[in-house]
């Protein structure tokens, strides 16, 4: 692990507060560290939600609104627009919902202000995984790529550098994490997929799909070509141009031999290339794969040997956010960690950044499933009730600490210069 994965060790919400304002003096007024159920108050109070639709949902909103009186109007964009948006449109949208890996692009904008760790109730409970680089037992997993732990932290609340060790200052409040593979359809396969390397084997030919989102693509294509033993690279989430531009001849060579169907950029699209049948094997979000199976058609987010590419969500605001609204969004914070919502996706197949409330606000047998990889004693639900499994099934990639625990990398790196971007799009319309 790096220097900043050692030194990140050991932060404490107790620690922070020491030589602070103290826990009344952050309370007052905050309004950030309130019970449920809300107080109705004459200003009626409104966020705008700015994010891709991975963590967004009416019943989310719904149950924020119940619990806190705060209505959540969501902006939906695609991974790629939201940053073009933070950028050109900052005062567009009030909370932020993004990935850690756009960070190295985001911060040196001036325009998300970081959140105060102090006004978050859970913060000392936030997995490891964040703060650390470790399961919660112990076991350090890949740091490749732009792993959370790196870039969690602000030397000041003003600041446009990442701090080496721990402030109170934190770019994205920690919300979901993943551990992502490929989706395949078992049924029109039929054989054993095991390699990260079968997304290029000739026989899927024009039946295989790649994510559009340049920095998750070319991750999901680094780890496709170190699978064929064509390139081992130093960093997969940080390469060298050198590296860049051999990993696009390699994507560029099998697209032009009819490889790819489609490469996606929309959920839903994703849904309905594998729901479809037009693809059997791609780039795949383990919600989607939950989508797909709610409609009865076998869909396996399949673990591979080579590991798992992880990636990582989080909060914070806008530049122009103040006053009451900022006090909303640390309510808002704290309520999405509180567990309902947490329990909700993990539901879908994600990871709460919280897993004591999330487990809180699960059935045994559900957190049994999703969590500890053991059969399923009920038939298994999706957030919205569908029947995802019945009685008796195991989760793809079994426990959490076995999939996590296999993460070999992290999405890309995505900064200023955009010379991963710019090829990754030539590629796109070669």
């Amino acid at each position: 692990m790096s220097d900043v994965t050692e030194k990140t060790t050991g932060l404490s919400r107790r620690s922070l507060l020491k030589g602070a304002a103290g826990v009344a003096g952050i309370a007052a007024g905050s309004g950030a560290i309130t019970g449920f159920p809300y107080v109705m108050s004459s200003e009626p109070k409104v966020l705008r939600y700015l994010g891709t639709a991975v963590n967004e949902g009416d019943d989310i909103a719904k149950k924020c609104f119940a619990d806190t009186g705060i209505k959540i109007e969501y902006i939906t964009a695609t991974t790629d627009d939201v940053t073009k948006r933070v950028i050109t449109q900052p005062n567009s949208f009030d909370v932020l919902d993004t990935e850690y890996f756009s960070l190295k692009k985001l911060i040196p904008s001036g325009n998300i202000l970081p959140l105060d760790a102090r006004k978050i109730k859970e913060f000392d409970n936030i997995t490891p995984v964040f703060t650390k680089g470790e399961l919660p037992n112990g076991k350090k997993i890949g740091g490749q790529g732009t792993a959370p732990w790196k870039v969690l932290y602000l030397e000041s609340e003003t600041s446009k550098t990442f701090a080496t060790k721990p402030t109170e200052w934190i770019t994205l409040i920690p919300t979901v994490y993943n551990a992502d593979t490929l989706g395949i359809r078992p049924d029109l396969i039929k054989r054993p997929i095991n390699s990260w390397a079968e997304l290029l084997n000739p026989e899927f030919k024009g039946k295989a799909a790649l994510l559009n989102i340049p920095s998750i693509g070319i991750m999901d294509a680094a780890m496709v070509v170190e699978a064929t033993g064509q390139y081992k690279y130093a960093d997969k989430g940080n390469m060298t141009k050198a590296e860049i531009d051999l990993t696009m001849k390699i994507l560029t060579e099998a697209k032009k031999a009819g490889q790819f169907r489609a490469f996606w950029k929309d959920f839903n699209e994703s849904v309905n290339l594998m729901a479809s049948g037009e693809t059997v094997i791609q780039s795949m979000w383990s919600p989607a794969v939950t989508k797909v199976r709610s409609m009865g058609i076998p869909c396996t987010f399949q673990p591979l040997k080579e590991g798992y590419r992880s990636w990582a969500s989080g909060f914070c605001v806008s530049k122009g956010v103040s006053g009451p609204k900022l006090d909303w969004a640390y309510e808002f914070v704290n309520w999405f960690l509180s567990g309902w919502a947490g329990a909700y996706l993990n539901r879908q197949g994600y990871y709460s950044a919280v897993l004591s409330t999330a487990r809180a606000n699960m059935e045994p047998y559900e957190w049994a499933y999703w969590m500890e990889g053991k059969p399923a004693e009920k038939d298994i639900l999706s957030p919205t009730g569908a029947l995802l499994e019945k009685a008796g099934s195991l989760r793809d990639g079994g426990s959490y600490d076995d999939r996590m625990g296999n993460v070999a990398c992290w999405n890309a790196v995505m900064d200023e210069n955009d010379y991963m971007v710019r090829k990754w799009n030539e590629f796109i319309a070669s």
